[in-house]
């Protein structure tokens, strides 16, 4: 019988890899082009959308800070208003959308249900902050479009879990054990790869508590820099220092997502019409964003890889469950080639219970302490980060 302590581990692991994988999905959400900066689709709730059957409230509770302040690390936006849309839309929809399924009974609302009424609770209080931070009257010119696109994907999100949920072996064994008031747990547990995987110069002159406030500083670098040429050049910078970290990098699967960001973003062109293809429409407002958008996520992916290691300790019981969820972001972004879209339910579900069978211990990891030149080293990291501003 599992003692309540190991009971408690096991959930907080639980929750840890569904962190992990809002985080994935937001940095998936952010390649695609919005029309508002604020405006979400809500891939990252479908994590949450299934713990509302696996979680009790409070650990639901715990699932969405994590979400939230982990997806505005990944993101770089912890440091601008589109945190607070984030945290009120999520907070607000998550929270109506666990009443409706555990109150209600989930017999009479379906994910369908949940999910288009999150949606539309998460526009209503988005545009509601627009109306007082952005836009005043003009907000009601937006309204419609914004609701009707949230509907949308709302619907489109619900139809999604519930497929998952009646597919999903790892989501059916979530629940079994949930009914039988136990949790599962795998004894002959394994070591994330990735930090082992790194060479021994970086594990060795650089703590991770160090990596991870250098990564903090460099953040605000490139989420406010408005060149994108310089923007060109950090994506390049933290790649290579990914590339010396030893940290997984594909070529031409990031080339490939970058290609397809800019593509996707010239689907909407607008400013000066540079050159066409038949009635296709090359303009150089949508180019330059697109390949703004696109630089910034992989230059966040690559910071990411540089400065979040799986031996990151933060302080208290939330800090530790974040970098737990950070540490299994680091894992998820290494494997995610293996979801494809051909068997999209099963390698999702075979990632989970891979994630499941991994040990990422705080405990059992022992502190690395960073050497002078490593502080030397991420010191002059975070000026080049800076030098936009630095050389003005």
């Amino acid at each position: 019988m599992l003692t309540r302590s190991s009971g408690k581990n096991i959930l907080s692991k639980e929750l840890a890899i569904l962190g992990a994988f809002c985080l994935f999905l937001s940095a998936v959400e952010y390649m695609i082009p919005k029309p508002l900066p604020f405006f979400r689709i809500g891939l990252a709730n479908l994590p949450l959308m299934l713990a509302i059957d696996i979680f009790p409230l409070p650990s639901f509770l715990v699932l969405i800070c994590i979400k939230v302040f982990g997806q505005a690390l990944i993101t770089g936006t912890l440091f601008s208003y589109i945190f607070l849309f984030s945290v009120t839309g999520t907070f607000l929809s998550a929270l109506l959308m666990y009443f409706l399924r555990r109150a209600l009974k989930k017999e009479r609302v379906t994910f369908i249900g949940i999910g288009t009424a999150g949606a539309i609770v998460s526009n209503l209080s988005q545009l509601s902050l627009a109306y007082f931070f952005i836009f005043k009257e003009n907000v009601f010119y937006i309204a419609p479009a914004f609701l009707a696109a949230g509907l949308v994907t709302g619907v489109a999100l619900g139809v999604f879990c519930e497929v998952f949920a009646k597919k999903s072996k790892w989501y059916e064994e979530k629940i079994r054990n949930k009914k039988e008031n136990e949790q599962s747990f795998k004894s002959r547990s394994q070591p994330v790869s990735s930090v082992n995987s790194a060479p021994n110069f970086y594990k060795n002159i650089f703590g991770a508590k160090a990596l991870f406030i250098a990564g903090l500083a460099i953040l605000p670098a490139v989420l406010f820099n408005p060149s994108v040429e310089y923007r060109c050049l950090q994506f390049l910078f933290f790649w290579v220092l990914a590339v010396i970290s030893g940290k997984k990098t594909n070529f031409l699967f990031t080339v490939l997502i970058t290609a397809f960001i800019i593509v996707f973003n010239l689907l909407i062109p607008y400013g000066k019409v540079l050159f066409s293809v038949g009635a296709f429409k090359i303009t150089s407002g949508a180019l330059e964003a697109g390949v703004f958008r696109a630089v910034t996520l992989q230059a966040l992916v690559m910071l990411s890889k540089v400065t979040i290691r799986n031996d990151l300790k933060l302080p208290g019981a939330f800090g530790q469950l974040l970098s737990s969820s950070l540490q299994y972001f680091s894992v998820i972004l290494n494997r995610k080639h293996r979801i494809t879209g051909k068997n999209l339910i099963a390698d999702i579900d075979t990632l989970m219970f891979e994630l499941g069978g991994e040990r990422i211990s705080q405990a059992d990891t022992a502190a690395i302490k960073t050497k002078p030149a490593g502080y030397v080293i991420l010191i002059v990291a975070v000026i080049i980060s800076w030098l936009p501003w630095i050389v003005k």
